[in-house]
């Protein structure tokens, strides 16, 4: 075979491994969603609690009969080794009355036992963080692993715009995925809608809604920023908490890394200088491959996006500067 007929060969041959640490409910749905997908060839899921774990194990190898071949298994970090994704999802869940900022305490503890054994195992897969959070757990994470900012990456808005694509297409009736909008910054409540940019089709909604047809009249922006800021609030107290949509988030992250697609996303990671911040982890549309974040998007925003942007770091170092790292 020629070499780029070998390459191609292998990438179709090689097994792909991705650790879960925590099978709590967003590690197992992703876990879930994972096994759905058909994207690799072995799942392996490290958590304390081993009764769970075992019956979350038992219950995905139930279901392997019913998509493409895949091993599921319970792990140790020693599995972190010869991982290609390693993704953290364990710490304290939000609860109803708390906020994502609240549980940074319990869970900068739970990543103090974590990521020095993933560190121990000598990995170099690409680090994702799930836990809230997530910008403040992304850079704890990157502080304790010593890893390059490129190989941390959290979750970050990519639910948040997924969320915001979502309401702007039942707004103006259009396939989300025809909807182009990012929510950028914080995973909280200090998140930055960026309206100036939004469009559908190449126009931007100040264009699209006067010509749309549907007579309804200006976006009600202020709503539907709300709803998007609020909804795993209102999700939490509905059903105790939210696990099915950062599951296929997840997933949507896992496929860019690997099947090295150079998606563009906003995921989490530390900026050194990008929209003038420094030191502190933010979600702004990265392209994401198998290296993890190989290029952090710079867009032109609106003064009050810029403003807001910059309220929104400061509001994650604000956190950080109380964390004993």
């Amino acid at each position: 075979m020629k070499w780029n007929e070998e390459i191609c060969y292998w990438s179709r041959n090689r097994i792909s491994r991705v650790v879960i640490i925590g099978a709590g409910m967003v590690g197992s749905t992703y876990a879930y969603a994972l096994l759905i997908s058909g994207l690799v060839s072995e799942i392996i899921i490290i958590d304390q609690n081993q009764e769970r774990l075992v019956g979350e194990i038992m219950d995905l190898n139930h279901g392997v009969s019913f998509v493409r071949p895949v091993i599921v298994r319970a792990g140790d970090y020693k599995d972190c080794e010869t991982a290609d994704l390693i993704v953290i999802t364990a710490g304290a869940a939000q609860k109803v009355g708390e906020t994502r900022l609240d549980l940074v305490n319990k869970n900068v503890e739970i990543f103090k036992e974590i990521i020095p054994q993933v560190v121990a195992s000598k990995t170099k897969a690409v680090l994702l963080i799930a836990t809230n959070p997530v910008d403040v757990m992304t850079y704890v994470a990157l502080k304790l692993s010593g890893f390059s900012r490129n190989k941390v990456i959290g979750s970050g808005t990519v639910l948040d715009t997924a969320r915001f694509r979502y309401l702007l297409s039942e707004h103006c009736q259009i396939d989300p995925t025809n909807v182009h909008a990012y929510i950028l910054g914080e995973h909280g409540d200090s998140e930055v809608p960026i309206w100036s940019l939004a469009n559908i089709a190449g126009l931007r909604f100040s264009e699209y809604c006067p010509v749309c047809g549907k007579n309804c009249g200006p976006i009600g922006k202020n709503k539907i920023f709300d709803e998007v800021k609020n909804a795993a609030y209102k999700i939490i107290k509905g059903k105790g908490s939210t696990y099915y949509a950062i599951g296929l988030a997840l997933v949507n992250i896992t496929e860019s890394i690997l099947r090295n697609e150079y998606s563009v996303l906003t995921v989490s990671s530390l900026l050194e200088g990008e929209y003038g911040l420094s030191d502190v982890c933010l979600s702004v549309p990265s392209v994401v491959s198998r290296e993890g974040v190989t290029k952090r998007i710079s867009l032109k925003l609106s003064e009050e996006e810029e403003r807001q942007l910059i309220n929104s770091a400061e509001v994650i170092k604000d956190v950080l500067q109380k964390i004993n790292l």
